[in-house]
């Protein structure tokens, strides 16, 4: 599920939505939900909401003097009701959302339909870049024919069908079985017959199997850091001879602003959304054997997502 946020997919990954601030401009608090802090909490989450209104932003003396407020609040405890809702954890959550409404709204922004808003739009373009680089880096050392890759939270096909397209045998997997099945229309649409990439409905943790590549966009932002280590490390024991991996980079002026928006979540916020640190996945990827070989940074205004290659040491 490629966020976000995919967040959101993760695909259901849920793209990386964080909002691209300067440094300085005014924060409007006049109003109980103000724009400014709807567009804040929709930005790591679910931005059905925000449409093209003025987006007041934080500077750096706001957002430190905002962090004592924000460490006040308990967003676990709201979390954990989202949770017992659909009787589990953050897994149970993911997989509800994307296959409700959660898929009718990321279906739309991994789309090619006019009926999005501008921050959505901002964010289908920033991950069509997030996609764009990786082809880029699985196809600059040659092709791609014949190649075995395990696209893990596939979303909607946007890597898978390019992937096959160069001639790679893809098996593609998503927890959400409704954006499994939008992947596999849009496939058989693309494809027709030839090549066409193996589809599952599947968790990360179910995965098995041995790939050349494992790609997993997007998908990271669903899990905890001590989770997210185990996910790296089992990502990587499917790997041969590289992982791709995505994710929302954790920095204290983007925690910061996180942590606001969950003091606003709206009635739509379903998913949980989690920044991981480059140091904590180069660690994570280190315990298993393996070294970050490249490193790439998508930005839009609305979606920031730090994209990493790792081979084994």
């Amino acid at each position: 599920m490629t966020i976000a946020p995919s967040l959101l997919s993760s695909s259901s990954s849920v793209s990386q939505l964080l909002p691209r601030f300067p440094n300085s401009a005014r924060f409007n608090v006049a109003a109980p939900r103000s724009r400014a802090v709807t567009v804040v909490a929709a930005s790591v989450t679910d931005l059905s909401t925000v449409d093209s209104t003025t987006i007041a932003v934080l500077g750096g003396g706001s957002v430190a003097a905002l962090a004592t407020i924000v460490s006040l609040t308990d967003p676990e405890r709201r979390r954990k009701l989202q949770a017992e809702e659909v009787g589990g954890g953050d897994k149970e959550v993911v997989r509800e959302y994307f296959n409700s409404t959660g898929f009718e709204r990321w279906r739309k922004i991994y789309g090619e339909t006019d009926e999005v808003n501008r921050v959505q739009k901002d964010i289908r373009i920033g991950h069509a870049k997030t996609v764009e680089k990786t082809m880029l880096m699985l196809t600059e050392e040659g092709s791609l024919a014949g190649v075995t890759v395990c696209d893990a939270g596939c979303g909607t096909g946007l890597l898978s069908i390019p992937l096959a397209k160069e001639g790679a045998v893809v098996s593609a997997s998503d927890i959400s079985a409704a954006m499994v099945a939008e992947a596999e229309m849009k496939a058989k649409q693309q494809l027709g017959s030839e090549n066409l990439p193996r589809f599952e409905v599947n968790d990360l943790e179910s995965l098995s199997g041995k790939y050349n590549t494992v790609v997993c966009l997007d998908v990271l932002i669903h899990y905890p850091q001590n989770k997210a280590d185990g996910m790296i490390a089992h990502l990587a024991s499917l790997a041969e001879k590289r992982v791709i991996l995505s994710f929302a980079p954790k920095t204290f002026y983007y925690d910061i602003l996180k942590r606001i928006g969950e003091l606003f979540p709206g009635p739509s916020k379903a998913t949980r959304a989690y920044l991981h640190s480059e140091a904590d996945v180069e660690n994570a990827l280190r315990k298993v054997g393996w070294k970050i070989s490249k490193r790439g940074l998508i930005t839009t205004q609305f979606y920031f997502s730090r994209l990493i290659e790792a081979v084994p040491m």
